[in-house]
């Protein structure tokens, strides 16, 4: 493999770890990052960082060093999610990463209604005025995580607003990622 290091982030995950198989596939250099390296799939020829979680700058620091590129996957729901992402952004910059892809939500927004979009739209602009090139993939609700959302009754609630609802499969979102990648 040649060429600049690409840091997959959620590595162990169904968007990380895809975009990671397609970009071993085609050749990139990859580092993949996780919170549990005993998770991170065996890919040929791909660098399997130590524990990375997003919250640990010390952490994100190491596993970052040497990348030009990072992938970085959203973290999940939680009242600290934004500060984790920031944390991760602000590791990347400090050891000289020169591009961050950042998978964000379509409608981020500062005044958005779903919890998601806000988040989205916090690391977005902590992205912003960060000293790194950075790109947004602002996909939709994930088709997979539909089924969750039906009750017992066989009624599909979730935040769909007029009951329209455009939703993404893993696989597509791996496919335009590493394309972007």
């Amino acid at each position: 493999m040649t060429g600049p290091l690409t840091a997959v982030t959620g590595a162990s995950g169904a968007v990380g770890g895809r975009v990671a198989e397609r970009l071993v596939r085609t050749g990139v250099p990859v580092r993949l990052l996780g919170r549990d390296p005993a998770r991170l799939p065996g890919l040929p020829g791909a660098d399997r960082a130590p524990a990375a979680p997003y919250g640990d700058g010390e952490a994100m620091r190491r596993a970052l060093d040497g990348a030009h590129t990072l992938f970085l996957v959203s973290a999940h729901e939680s009242p600290d999610r934004v500060r984790e992402h920031t944390t991760a952004v602000d590791a990347a910059v400090a050891v000289g990463v020169e591009r961050i892809v950042y998978v964000s939500f379509q409608g981020a927004a500062p005044d958005a209604t779903f919890t998601f979009a806000r988040d989205h739209w916090q690391t977005e602009a902590h992205l912003r005025t960060a000293d790194v090139r950075h790109t947004f993939l602002r996909d939709n609700w994930y088709l997979a995580g539909l089924p969750a959302m039906t009750g017992a009754d066989g009624v599909l609630r979730g935040p769909a607003g007029d009951g329209r609802v455009a939703a993404v499969a893993h696989a597509d979102i791996a496919d335009a990622a590493a394309a972007v990648l």
